[in-house]
């Protein structure tokens, strides 16, 4: 497969990720809207059909969607990213370009899509809400420690029983990103996703947004830090479990 085939396919599945990710954050947070203080769960239940659907459009490429799920394999060290894609620092570099970018570009849409709430909506904390994460009490060493142990759990997952997310399926990794999100997305809002929280944070800080406020850089390396860290741990230690099961059976 062309790397150019993977880049699109990255691209459109992390796209939809985020178009459906941050139009339900945007849907629960902005003022006049249907589903508007429709709650957490809702957020976590509609970031879970968001990943639902971003593997199905991505399935060509291994629907990585997520810099921290290629870092896993590539310190895990899979031969192929997915069939017919060889790990190489090319294809690596690709796979993290088209998760940005689709991440970007699905947080402009909803932007398009919520224009009017956007407009109404007063608080820009709020605004920004809707398209990265922020920590509910500040804190530099725990917030990355969340977002550490988030991430470890969604890669470690991914590769003990699967091998790439298409691997497992599509349901099962979206029933997985509800799980994290129920459980350990409180401290955070479990970004678990470097690009999800970068590109859409990007596109924040460039949109003609009114009233939107500061972009909260200072935080913004942490939801990029965190996952990769938690991704890296996780393809280490998901290289024992074969090894360590059966001698823990017997």
């Amino acid at each position: 497969m062309s790397l150019g085939i993977v880049f699109l396919s990255e691209v459109f599945g992390t796209m939809m990720l985020t178009l459906l990710g941050c139009g339900v954050v945007a849907n629960v947070a902005l003022k006049g809207t249907k589903g508007n203080n429709g709650g957490f769960l809702m957020v976590t239940w509609g970031w879970g059909i968001a990943v639902f659907a971003g593997v199905f459009v991505a399935a060509k490429s291994g629907a990585h969607l997520n810099p921290a799920v290629t870092l896993g394999l590539l310190v895990n060290g899979k031969g192929e990213y997915a069939p017919d894609v060889a790990v190489t620092f090319g294809s690596t570099l690709t796979y993290f370009g088209g998760e940005l970018l689709g991440a970007f570009l699905g947080a402009v849409v909803c932007w398009l899509a919520y224009k009017q709430h956007f407009d109404e909506e007063p608080l820009a904390a709020n605004k920004l809400g809707t398209f990265s994460t922020g920590p509910a009490i500040r804190s530099t060493p725990w917030n990355l420690i969340t977002e550490i142990i988030g991430t470890f759990v969604l890669v470690f997952v991914i590769l003990t029983f699967g091998g790439t997310p298409s691997g497992l399926g599509p349901l099962a990794v979206a029933l997985l990103v509800v799980g994290i999100g129920v459980s350990l997305g409180g401290p955070t809002g479990y970004a678990i996703n470097p690009a999800r929280d970068l590109g859409p944070r990007i596109a924040h800080a460039v949109l003609p947004i009114k009233g939107k406020g500061a972009s909260d850089w200072a935080y913004s390396w942490i939801p990029v830090v965190g996952p990769l860290v938690g991704g890296a741990l996780a393809g280490l230690v998901a290289i024992w479990v074969p090894d360590i099961m059966p001698a823990l059976a017997g």
